[in-house]
């Protein structure tokens, strides 16, 4: 695959993730409500789901996705409680100045696939893998290692977006100088990760 082609993706993903959608609002919410604690196994789930988009995309798995509907939905409606659960804990969360407390054991792994089950059933990233993505390229003549290549840049593209985005909600986190700021705060967080599960659940 040319770099031409590769460049053009990157473009496109890079311009897609930017925009804010469920996906960026819940880490988002979550980092401003939580810290940093968490955050890294989120947006990893987050890249997994992007990358099973992609190779629905590239080698037209449309079949095996349809066979899979009942685990996939089981895995969205877990995603979805997963999400209300976090909501539910950043509305009562303390109002006290934070200082990132570790995530709690096992967290991590469930973080990971709530960010893979809310990918999945996000609309925007539905769109981009499945209408946007064969404008940029022409995936019938996609092989495995033009897939790896697609895979790489997916994975530095949308690290970097979540990673811009985790930085700059720690540094507003941080200008935090009153518990009042702190509870507003993680009010507005769990409606936001409230309203993430909303639109993955009406999907």
């Amino acid at each position: 695959m040319d770099a031409l082609t590769l460049l053009a993706f990157g473009a496109a993903l890079a311009l897609s993730t930017a925009s804010p959608g469920p996906t960026i609002t819940t880490l988002v919410a979550r980092v401003l409500a939580r810290g940093r604690p968490g955050a890294a196994a989120f947006c990893i789930g987050l890249i997994l789901g992007d990358l099973v988009w992609l190779a629905a995309a590239v080698f037209g798995l449309s079949l095996v996705a349809e066979a899979a509907q009942p685990v996939l939905a089981v895995l969205k409606w877990a995603g979805v409680g997963f999400l209300l659960w976090l909501a539910w804990k950043a509305w009562n969360a303390p109002a006290a100045l934070p200082a990132g407390m570790p995530a709690p054991a096992g967290e991590g792994a469930r973080l990971a696939l709530t960010g893979i089950a809310l990918t999945l059933g996000n609309p925007k990233t539905m769109l981009f893998y499945t209408a946007i993505t064969p404008a940029v390229l022409d995936l019938g003549r996609v092989d495995l290692a033009g897939f790896a290549a697609l895979a790489a840049v997916l994975v530095v593209v949308y690290a970097a977006v979540l990673a811009g985005y985790v930085v700059t909600a720690l540094k507003a986190r941080h200008l935090l100088r009153s518990t009042r700021a702190v509870r507003r705060v993680n009010q507005a967080a769990g409606l936001a990760m409230a309203g993430a599960a909303a639109t993955v659940a009406t999907r």
